[in-house]
């Protein structure tokens, strides 16, 4: 069985947390205050959970998502994620992270910073358009006609099938929108960006269904 390492375990990393360990997966969690952090949520998620430092939870996982501002992406731990597959959540945010020239000037993406951070790592851009709630609540069985779609991209080939079947597991469709140096196309500030799994884009408490042909559509209409 899987094990799902979460290197940050807040709005977006609990809620992929939740929806693995319904899907069956044993999760390990850990953020940047301790294990002791995060006994509630590790009891409201069960016995296929449990907590640890960002190097356990790294160590541990079959698949690791890194969840963290981005200024702080240099802390992921390097050598325990050699190998593995990393999903990156994280978005560009200067008000939050400071001001990144590379980022500003369009130079590089903020995955690419990432899996230079983690050379032996296989980075997956992925959960980084989808409002935490929309993405607890849109889940759906494979097959189902209401289901939605997250957009992926990466620099290698089994990696996003991994991410892909990890994605069905736990409730969405993958659409693949290219390498790590295409993920602009659903950053911050993008046609797909948040709105398309709101019902209104002024009021993003309430989620709609973004399928893949929508996704399709809007990661296409980005521009820089």
């Amino acid at each position: 069985m899987t094990t799902v390492g979460l290197i940050g375990s807040g709005n977006i990393g609990g809620t992929v947390a939740r929806l693995a360990v319904d899907a069956g997966y044993d999760v390990v969690l850990s953020n940047s205050r301790g294990p002791e952090t995060l006994t509630d949520l590790v009891d409201e998620l069960g016995k296929r959970a449990s907590a640890g430092t960002a190097q356990d939870a790294a160590q541990v996982g079959d698949l690791v998502v890194v969840s963290v501002p981005l200024k702080a992406y240099r802390a992921v731990p390097v050598e325990p994620l050699a190998g593995k597959v990393v999903l990156d959540t994280n978005n560009y945010y200067p008000q939050r992270d400071g001001n990144f020239p590379e980022l500003d000037a369009d130079e590089i993406t903020s995955s690419e910073l990432l899996q230079q951070h983690l050379p032996t790592s296989r980075v997956v851009k992925v959960f980084n358009n989808i409002f935490f709630k929309h993405l607890a609540a849109l889940a759906r069985p494979t097959g189902a006609a209401d289901r939605s779609a997250l957009a992926i991209a990466g620099d290698d080939a089994a990696a996003k099938a991994e991410v892909t079947a990890f994605l069905d597991r736990i409730g969405y469709d993958a659409v693949d929108a290219g390498s790590l140096a295409d993920s602009w196309r659903y950053q911050p500030d993008t046609p797909a960006y948040g709105t398309l799994y709101s019902a209104d884009p002024t009021d993003w408490e309430h989620p709609a269904q973004g399928d893949a042909d929508k996704l399709r559509t809007l990661l296409a209409a980005a521009t820089r």
